[in-house]
């Protein structure tokens, strides 16, 4: 898993927002993550805080982040499932880094629960992803066959996603400035792309999900969920990045996790959380979490 270095993904600094009242933003939702401590809607308080200028603080603390020594593995996209938009108040997919810090490597479920602790993770859920990693940076326009020859190997992980935000209660700015939720990736099993088969594209789109918690079934989901494929949602994360300065085209080496596959579910220490894949020859996964 290759690390790198990035610099901010902020546009200019909107006009609406002064640089120096961002900057308070950052250092304040930077200092709260960090104690693991909750704090009100920045759009409570700031009504002009839009999604750009929620970029613009997202940008902040990740040079924040960088300053602090950690590196950059990757991107999540978040919302990508349609079917969440209503409930969390969104219309459209977000974007936020990975960090060397937040990602781990699980075993397969086969060979037991692995754990994962919930320590300083506010309100935690959990998502089951699929994960792209690119051996070259995939073309701004391709299409979906041109991003996966990019790809080198495929993964089914699980994001652990927070909010900061009493009762899961923001708009996509608040989502957007707190790194679009992000506070785990747990990845799976490392597929080269040549042992997924020729019909790979269409397995993405088709392929089912099993979450259990307990051992008792929370949701049956399908790769379409995820903006009708997996691949589409890195499609649409190369576009926002686009219209975004400076430009930060994914690039060789990083990975990316496309988003959750079934609804957000909350989760408990002790609870151990499982995932049985068809229709892809991915395995499942099987994390106990504790405090």
């Amino acid at each position: 898993m290759r690390k790198m270095t990035h610099r901010s993904y902020s546009k200019e600094t909107p006009a609406m927002t002064a640089a120096t009242e961002l900057s308070e933003i950052a250092h304040q939702i930077k200092t709260a993550k960090d104690s693991g401590l909750p704090f009100a809607q920045i759009t409570s308080h700031h009504p002009n805080f839009d999604v750009t200028t929620a970029y613009a603080v997202a940008g902040l603390i990740h040079g924040m982040r960088m300053a602090d020594g950690e590196l950059v593995v990757g991107r999540k996209i978040g919302f990508t499932n349609p079917a969440m938009w209503a409930q969390y108040g969104v219309s459209a997919p977000i974007w936020a880094y990975v960090y060397d810090t937040t990602v781990t490597c699980l075993p397969d479920a086969a060979n037991g629960a692995a754990t994962c602790s919930l320590r300083n993770i506010l309100n935690p859920k959990i998502e089951p992803e699929i994960i792209f990693h690119f051996h070259s940076a995939p073309p701004p326009d391709g299409n979906m066959a041109a991003v996966l020859a990019c790809v080198d190997w495929v993964a089914h992980g699980l994001e652990i996603v927070q909010s900061p935000y009493p009762d899961w209660r923001f708009q996509a700015a608040d989502a957007v400035a707190v790194g679009a939720l992000h506070a785990k990736l747990l990845v799976g099993r490392q597929q080269a792309v040549q042992a997924l088969g020729t019909s790979l594209p269409e397995a993405l789109a088709a392929f089912t999900l099993a979450l259990s918690c307990n051992g008792r079934l929370q949701e049956a989901g399908k790769g379409a969920n995820v903006l009708g494929n997996p691949l589409a949602a890195v499609m649409h994360l190369m576009q926002v990045l686009a219209s975004q300065l400076p430009h930060q085209p994914i690039s060789a080496g990083e990975m990316v996790t496309t988003g959750t596959i079934t609804g957000a579910y909350s989760v408990l220490p002790g609870q151990t959380w499982e995932t049985a894949l068809q229709g892809i020859s991915l395995p499942g996964l099987s994390v106990t979490f504790v405090d």
